[in-house]
């Protein structure tokens, strides 16, 4: 069942780039909208199927690939990687429906979707070291020609700092999984035995941090976030929510998975710098978003400031705040995709996304009166207001993490006010006042343009109403791997 989320989408792009005849950029787009809708739909057949009283991988496919390398081919799926591999199947429908019917070379591009959309999933679903590697690298190449090729005016200098980046968080984690094999002795990059190899406590200190710094330059955390913004403002808007929706998850996926689940002894050693940069994350990135007047470019700082979060959770490692950072991620995917998509709705019909430019843009008449108004609820929702998925989830990593690390969750929660901050900031440029003289002839907003907004809208409301529909797959997850690493238990307790 988890092989159809790999090899579908790669057969798909094969199909669509490839198949001989004229297909209409229309009919491309379509076909692609089917390919996507039907994944995602079997993302949420597993999770019917999945056992939420289970904490060991479900649907585990295991074939033996090349045994010279000790490389499996050993998927499976579990309460941290299930709803990411849903949350990615969503987005990948939205990024697809949300694409201009115009685009330019449109099989190349809508077969470079569904490629990203089969690595992502791999990387997840993946339960071999090196096979995760691989998936993890094979997202780069749709990604970087995503960006470079329908990308803003600057494509080519985003496009290729996002590369370099993402190639040195690549070589980092590969080195520090060959390391891990080769010093304890394993036969192959199976995750399972791996969990219970016995090196010094020296060399964890340098495996792990290879780790950190590859995964933190994947969230990205301060200071290895500069591609992030760059990337962002010259990524067309389906490529922005599936960068911030999806792509950045791998980075924290992998914190969670490898870092935590391998390094126990190291992490809980390193966990109180954990913590203290989780907060010079969040407070860094929430004052660069202040400073900002691109409202995407804001957006993007937030998703550094609430990466920050997950960082936190991970560093307090208790069973709530480890669940507070799978909802997190869940959250801020489904809070940060409804943005791009409604600052992208702002930049097509008014030409810009200089809030020095922009004003009255909630004008009942002339302006865009239901685009604002979801704005305000995905500010809301950013922000932690009860009643949204965002404060769920803030609530769970600030509540399991205080009995850990007090001060720094406290100035965490700094940035909380300060997310309500620039984001009220945002709001009220845009959107209140009179209508500026730059946008006072605004084309329509057609509804095939509000649609997939509001959809994410619903989903984060119903979710923030109804908390458990969302914790129910990850809870018993979280809960085994602490109790499965007496290391962190033990040094959790002590700082305490």
């Amino acid at each position: 069942m988890l092989s159809v989320l790999i090899w579908v989408p790669i057969l798909g792009a094969a199909i669509v780039g490839f198949s001989p005849g004229n297909i209409t950029p229309k009919g491309a787009r379509n076909l692609t909208l089917a390919i996507a809708i039907a994944l995602f739909i079997w993302c949420v057949l597993l999770g019917i199927q999945f056992q939420t009283g289970d904490s060991k991988l479900q649907f585990s496919e295991f074939i033996p690939w090349i045994d010279t390398l000790g490389l499996t081919y050993h998927l499976g799926v579990d309460g941290l990687s299930l709803p990411l591999i849903v949350v990615n199947g969503l987005l990948t429908c939205i990024a697809v429906y949300s694409t201009d019917e115009t685009i330019h070379r449109p099989r190349f591009y809508y077969s470079l979707l569904l490629l990203l959309n089969a690595g992502v999933a791999g990387a997840f679903l993946a339960q071999d070291l090196l096979l995760f590697f691989l998936f993890y690298e094979l997202e780069l190449i749709p990604l970087y020609l995503l960006i470079a090729i329908w990308g803003g005016s600057k494509r080519g200098y985003a496009a290729t700092k996002f590369l370099i980046y993402t190639a040195v968080s690549g070589i980092l984690i590969v080195a520090s999984f060959f390391g891990l094999v080769l010093l304890s002795g394993a036969g192959s990059f199976a995750y399972e035995p791996l969990r219970g190899h016995t090196i010094p406590l020296a060399t964890q200190f340098v495996l792990l941090g290879a780790l950190l710094v590859g995964f933190g330059i994947k969230i990205p955390l301060f200071p290895f976030h500069t591609w992030l913004p760059d990337a962002h403002v010259e990524a067309s808007t389906p490529i922005s929510v599936l960068l911030a929706g999806v792509l950045l998850k791998l980075g924290t996926y992998g914190l969670l998975r490898f870092g935590l689940g391998l390094f126990p002894e190291a992490w809980a050693v390193l966990s109180p710098w954990l913590a203290t940069w989780a907060v010079a994350s969040v407070l860094y990135g929430a004052s660069c978003a202040i400073a900002q007047k691109d409202m995407k470019k804001m957006v993007a700082y937030s998703s550094i400031a609430h990466m920050g979060y997950i960082l936190l959770a991970a560093a307090a490692a208790t069973p709530l705040s480890l669940l507070g950072a799978v909802c997190q991620m869940i959250s801020h995917g489904l809070i940060s995709a409804m943005l791009f998509l409604l600052v992208g709705v702002v930049y097509k019909k008014a030409g810009t996304r200089d809030l020095d430019a922009l004003q009255g843009l909630l004008n009942p008449e002339r302006g865009m009166p239901v685009v604002g108004s979801l704005m305000i609820l995905g500010v809301m929702a950013s922000a932690g207001i009860p009643g949204m998925v965002g404060f769920i989830s803030e609530f769970m990593v600030f509540r399991g993490s205080f009995a850990v690390f007090p001060i720094q969750t406290l100035l965490s929660m700094v940035g909380t006010g300060l997310t309500a901050v620039y984001f009220l900031l945002m709001v009220n440029r845009a959107f209140f006042g009179r209508l500026s003289k730059q946008v006072e002839n605004l084309p329509k907003v057609e509804w095939s343009d509000r649609w997939p907004a509001m959809i994410l809208a619903i989903l984060i409301v119903i979710l923030g109403v109804q908390p458990s529909w969302m914790v129910r797959w990850s809870e018993t997850s979280m809960t085994a791997m602490i109790t499965n690493q007496p290391a962190i238990a033990q040094v959790s307790s002590a700082n305490k």
